[in-house]
């Protein structure tokens, strides 16, 4: 009785432990759930979202400038030997003694920048940094996508092709099967027995080469969502469709809805305020400053007064300190300049960003033109292909072809359903691009 329990408990424990397993492997992955997964779980993802975080205190850093400085300090000194002020009093010399054996201090300072340039453009340009890491984040985000979408229908067009593979071996055995029995009645050559099998061969050796594609690309799709090499996915067949009609074109596009412009506007708040900042040094400074020390001094140990013969006393003092630059040899104007060739470097870059978003949507239209030409050519080619394969099995099924023509057929069947499959991918491929000129990236998603 208790052997049987005990196996009745290994069995729930055996089950327990593989319906999980099961269900994550029967899970199929669309591509929103991919790319939401990426957004979650990318590691640039996720580092671009703590910079926003750490952009937060950097503003905090440059705003604790602006405040009140407060530090305290506190001194204990023992002088073994004293020194002593000579002076002339009433024609005699005279020596007195400066302080006593121990002397403590503790005293509170405090400072206040009145006005101060370059700590309020700091202010400004770390406000800027701010929005800077924003905006990269975003950035990193649109080109996550991009990359896990182009990765997802690279695996499915694999998958695609494995297909065509599987149905064309399951064809070839088929024409196997009929030779082999014509070789036993007589009626097909051994040559021909032995060209089948090498086709099968290329097939399987085929299949196999295309399944270690597939899992090395859905490897890499895991690798860009940020998921587990290990954990096992699935992806529907249904998320590559035929495709028929053009999205609608504009002639031009909408720059200014690009994160890359909105990162050249920041940067160049950025460079500006830098400049600013340089200039702010010709300014002068104003800071108001204050402090108050109570001192004790004592012939024997004493730390602040502590014994009888000590004497304490106190002292303050508030004052307004004003600061003028008149000459750092140069070294201002050197910066300025400086900060005037990096504007201008950042107006070529827009110039050459702009052109480059043009292009890339131009030449996605292209494609898309091509390839939807190309797709509904290789599909009419395919069914062209299958049509003639199918007439050319029942000629040799009949006598009236032979294998060669059949062999013939069946590679050209495969080289056509492949080019279809592949035509598919290049359409999506650059309908990203489009979606991505247009700066709706991240539409995928939704």
């Amino acid at each position: 009785m208790l052997r049987i329990n005990a196996v009745r408990l290994m069995l729930i424990v055996i089950i327990g432990s593989v319906l999980p397993q099961l269900a994550i492997a029967q899970q199929q992955i669309t591509l929103k759930d991919a790319l939401t997964f990426a957004l979650q779980n990318n590691t640039k993802v996720r580092n671009a979202r703590l910079d926003i975080e750490g952009g937060k205190y950097k503003v905090q850093e440059v705003r604790a400038q602006a405040l009140p400085q407060i530090s305290g300090n506190v001194g204990l000194t023992y002088n073994p030997i004293i020194g002593q002020l000579v002076a002339n009093i009433g024609g005699a010399t005279q020596s007195f003694k400066l302080g006593q054996n121990w002397n403590s201090t503790a005293g509170v300072q405090l400072s206040q920048q009145l006005f101060n340039q370059q700590v309020f453009t700091g202010l400004q340009a770390a406000r800027s940094s701010e929005e800077y890491y924003a905006l990269t984040s975003q950035l990193t985000e649109e080109q996550i996508i991009e990359l896990v979408a182009n990765n997802y229908y690279q695996v499915l067009v694999n998958r695609q092709q494995l297909n065509v593979i599987d149905t064309n071996i399951k064809n070839v055995k088929i024409v196997e099967k009929i030779v082999g029995t014509q070789y036993k009645n007589g009626l097909a050559r051994k040559i021909d027995v032995d060209r089948i099998s090498v086709n099968l061969t290329n097939l399987n050796t085929q299949r196999e080469q295309v399944i270690n594609a597939i899992t090395q690309l859905e490897n890499q799709l895991k690798f860009s969502m940020g998921m587990a090499v290990a954990t096992p996915i699935s992806l529907p067949p249904t998320e590559l469709t035929e495709v028929t009609t053009l999205p609608v074109f504009t002639d031009s596009i909408d720059l200014a809805n690009r994160t890359e412009v909105k990162l050249l506007n920041n940067q160049d708040k950025l460079l500006s305020l830098q400049r600013k900042a340089y200039v702010a040094e010709y300014y002068p400074s104003l800071s108001l400053t204050g402090n108050y020390t109570y001192s004790s001094q004592s012939n024997s140990f004493d730390f602040l007064n502590s014994n009888a013969s000590a004497i304490g006393f106190g002292s303050s003092a508030i004052g307004l300190t004003l600061r003028v630059p008149i000459f750092n040899g140069f070294l201002t104007r050197s910066k300025i300049r400086q900060a005037d060739v990096d504007i201008k470097k950042a107006r070529e870059s827009r110039r050459e960003t702009n052109n480059a978003l043009n292009l890339a949507y131009e030449n996605a239209k292209i494609q898309l033109r091509n390839n939807l030409n190309t797709i509904k050519s290789q599909r009419k080619n395919a069914d062209l292909a299958q049509e003639i394969y199918r007439s050319t099995q029942n000629n040799y099924n009949n006598g009236l072809a032979s294998l060669t023509d059949l062999l013939d057929t069946e590679n050209a069947l495969t080289s056509a359903q492949n080019s279809y499959t592949q035509a598919l991918l290049n359409y999506k491929i650059a309908e990203i691009q489009l979606i991505k000129s247009n700066g709706n990236i991240k539409s995928l998603v939704q």
